[in-house]
């Protein structure tokens, strides 16, 4: 049986480009991925951005929180040189424009480190992805403020059992839960479907024997640095399963 697994690039293609960038999600469009996994701060001035941070230096030529920096000072960093001389002059996204690009093409999974749970509710909702998207803080208090707010909007939880992710589901609403490959097991999966929430393995590495295992488990989605490398291994699973 072929899989059926949904494929989330953490970060864009982060491998092969500069990190929540547009040409890092371009990779991934040209793979042909499910999900882009993108991570929203928000300037002084309350614009929306995509860009994991806080602080500006790992990834940009400036320097301090973004937070701190209005929108004109942050459309005028350089979020590309630090990665390759190729990617000179590419810029920090700002959500909404990003959001209205790849409208169509890809759905999206937000990891949200600084933004109002209503104004972001709001724009999602405009740019027309309030189906097409999931939301993550490692906040809870954020959390449980976006389910108040929009509880139409999905959430996702990190779980390690099934306790956990039924407790994810009465609380907070969630639709989906994430767990580790050490954590993912038939037990589990059943547990969490039976409660109609979709399991999504968080696996960071490149390994085939493990993205062999993923694939053959029964999770719905995995959240990968290595989409490339993960379709193609996809591809000779279902190869081999037809």
């Amino acid at each position: 049986m072929k899989s059926t697994l949904q494929v989330v690039c953490h970060k864009g293609a982060n491998k092969q480009a500069p990190e929540n960038t547009f040409a890092a999600a371009r990779l991934c469009l040209e793979w042909g991925v499910d999900y882009v996994e993108i991570d929203v701060h928000t300037s002084a001035d309350g614009v929306f951005y995509i860009f994991h941070g806080p602080y500006l230096q790992r990834t940009t030529n400036g320097s301090g929180w973004i937070g701190a920096l209005t929108a004109a000072e942050i459309d005028r960093l350089d979020a590309g040189s630090w990665f390759s001389p190729a990617f000179a002059g590419e810029r920090v996204p700002r959500l909404e424009e990003y959001l209205r690009w790849i409208k169509g093409r890809a759905k999206l999974f937000l990891d949200v480190k600084n933004a109002d749970p209503e104004a972001l509710a709001q724009l999602v909702a405009q740019c027309g992805f309030a189906d097409e998207s999931f939301f993550w803080s490692s906040d809870p208090d954020w959390m449980r403020r976006l389910h108040e707010t929009a509880p139409h909007l999905a959430l996702k939880v990190n779980v390690r059992d099934a306790a956990g992710a039924a407790l994810a589901k009465q609380e907070l609403g969630a639709r989906l839960v994430e767990v580790g490959p050490e954590q993912l097991s038939a037990e589990l999966l059943a547990a969490c479907h039976a409660l109609g929430l979709q399991v999504m393995v968080l696996y960071s590495g490149n390994d085939p024997v493990v993205f062999e295992r993923i694939l053959a488990s029964g999770a719905d989605l995995i959240n990968t640095d290595y989409g490339d490398e993960f379709l193609a291994a996809a591809s000779r699973f279902g190869a081999l399963t037809s």
